[in-house]
Parts: C-alpha cells; sequence; structure tokens
C-alpha cells in the first residue's frame, strides 16, 4: 500500500483520481478543513495546520511514501521545511507544483508576461525554492505548469529542464493527469524537472486574465 501525503489539499482533482484509479492512502493538509468533501474515510485522513510549521510536518511525515505539494506562499521556506523533515523521516519521493519560467526557459512574450503576471519577487522565491529540491538527495518531480485553467480536458505534452517550454496554457485536469503517471511510477520520473502544458497553445497568450489583475 503506498501513502501519499498532499501538502496544500485544496484541489481535488488529483485526489479524485487517484482514488478512483489507485489504491493509494491519502493524509490531506490543508488549513481549512471544512473545505473538503470526504469521499472514502477509510482511505482519506484530513490534518488541518499550516504547512510552514515544521512540527506538524514532523507529525504528518512518518510511514509516507510520497509527498505531494501543491502550495503557495514563501515557498523557499515551505522548501526548505519539506525537504529537511522528509530527509529526517526518509521519505524520498516529492512532487512539487511550480509554474513555468523556473530556468527563464519559456519564450517570448510568454516569458515576460510570466514575470509580470506573478511577479519578479515571487518568481526569485520559487527558483530559490526549486534550487533547494534540486540540490537535495530527494528523489524528486518538479512540475512547472504554464498558466492554469479550469477546462476539464486532458491534454498536454512535456518538456525536460533545458528545453525551451512549448505552450502557454494547460488544464488542471491534464496536472492532475502527470501526478497519477508519476505516483504510479515514481522511478521513471525521479530527479526530473518538467514542463507541462497544451500542445498547440504557444500563440494564445492569456492577455485577459492579465488585464483582470491589472484592474
Amino acid at each position: 500500500m503506498t501513502n501519499v501525503l498532499i501538502l496544500g489539499a485544496n484541489g481535488r482533482i488529483a485526489e479524485q483520481r487517484l482514488l478512483a484509479e489507485t489504491e493509494v492512502q491519502l493524509t490531506l493538509v490543508l488549513r481549512h478543513s471544512e473545505r473538503l468533501n470526504i469521499v472514502n474515510p477509510e482511505r482519506e485522513q484530513v490534518v488541518e495546520g499550516d504547512v510552514t510549521d515544521s512540527q506538524l510536518l514532523e507529525q504528518v511525515m512518518p510511514d509516507q511514501d510520497i509527498v505531494y505539494a501543491n502550495l503557495a506562499g514563501n515557498m523557499e521556506l515551505l522548501a526548505k521545511n519539506i525537504v529537511q523533515v522528509m530527509l529526517n523521516n526518509q521519505v524520498k519521493k516529492l512532487i512539487w507544483i511550480t509554474g513555468s519560467g523556473l530556468y527563464h526557459e519559456t519564450s517570448e512574450p510568454f516569458g515576460s508576461w510570466v514575470e509580470q503576471v506573478v511577479g519578479h519577487a515571487s518568481k526569485e522565491d520559487t527558483r530559490r525554492a526549486a534550487r533547494i529540491i534540486e540540490s537535495s538527495t530527494l528523489q524528486y518531480t518538479i512540475i512547472r505548469a504554464a498558466y492554469m485553467t479550469d477546462d476539464s480536458k486532458v491534454d498536454y505534452e512535456v518538456t525536460q529542464k533545458g528545453e525551451t517550454f512549448k505552450g502557454t496554457m494547460v488544464s488542471r485536469a491534464s496536472i492532475a493527469d502527470l501526478v497519477l503517471q508519476i505516483v504510479s511510477n515514481p522511478c521513471e520520473y525521479a530527479r526530473t524537472s518538467l514542463g507541462i502544458a497544451q500542445p498547440g497553445t504557444d500563440d494564445m497568450l492569456p492577455q485577459i486574465k492579465l488585464m483582470e489583475r491589472n484592474r
């Protein structure tokens, strides 16, 4: 039985598919537990708390096999805490969700759009977090996602670190599908950094969202 610890469990797409298509046990950590509707009490345990709390992480980390982190906030601090507690408990596999542009791998004009929408300071924070993870001994998989949409369509391609990022948008359902593949085959994706985007969206800059942010 594989135990998966999900940090930042507000989104339910990946969790629903993991419950439906695998036999994993889920521990779900989030600040406001009332946001979750438990589907399978025998396979889901909810823990309310702040992931920046190292003591909380130490409590939930033992016996986990995979940590899936889908977080926002002070990413450098989160990465430091999570990596250290995983190492303390000999948990090796980390799936880390972040945005594109970690390595300035996104072509223009999307690269500048990402920096403007996310904010330069925030982007540098995510880059520092990624460096912490990549310099660790963990069997990590970093997922660098294009702009996320709520489209239910699963349609994506991945790029490796060192390759130019393709596409500008991707559905959360597609990200969930990739997470499912990694959980099912963790060794295949060990110590990789994958860009994910929907094919054919290279010229589809999300300008409407940019205008909404600037209002």
